[in-house]
């Protein structure tokens, strides 16, 4: 398994991520965002979208209506399944055939523990720990080759 741990002592620090990530995100990426409400997953979001040409005006977390589509680089879908009461609520709003439409770009799917259990193997987990106020860890893990080369790019200093 992948695994690359990040200290943030910032907002700004967790959006610069961010755009690091979007520059290296391979199409067809699905990333899955876990941690506690606050804790920046609409903010690293945010910065992976910056890092993909999406506007930073367009980026909302879209908790009112789930999804929110932006087109950049590639297009992507964010999802946010916060008001979600379980994997039957997203069968119903029909969330899995967003992952033949992401194939060409990115999803991005913010409280994804809601849906754990279907997301594909080839998923980039990203857990959000809040130490302080401002200071957050945030752990990027993976069981795929796909990210591979972002892995690489997230360990040069």
């Amino acid at each position: 398994m992948d695994k690359y741990e990040f200290f943030s002592n910032s907002p700004a620090a967790t959006l610069a991520l961010g755009k690091k990530i979007g520059k290296h995100l391979p199409s067809g990426s699905i990333m899955a965002l876990t941690g506690e409400l606050g804790c920046g997953k609409t903010l690293l979001t945010r910065g992976i979208c910056a890092g993909l040409d999406v506007p930073l005006r367009q980026v909302n977390s879209p908790t009112f209506v789930l999804v929110n589509e932006y087109r950049g680089r590639l297009p992507v879908f964010h999802m946010d399944l916060y008001r979600l009461g379980g994997i039957n609520d997203g069968f119903e709003l029909g969330i899995t055939d967003y992952f033949s439409r992401g194939a060409k770009g990115l999803i991005i799917i913010e409280w994804a523990e809601k849906m754990a259990s279907l997301l594909p193997p080839d998923v980039l987990r990203v857990e959000f720990d809040i130490i302080a106020e401002k200071k957050r860890r945030i752990v990027f893990s993976t069981n795929s080759k796909k990210f591979s080369e972002l892995f690489k790019e997230l360990n040069k200093k």
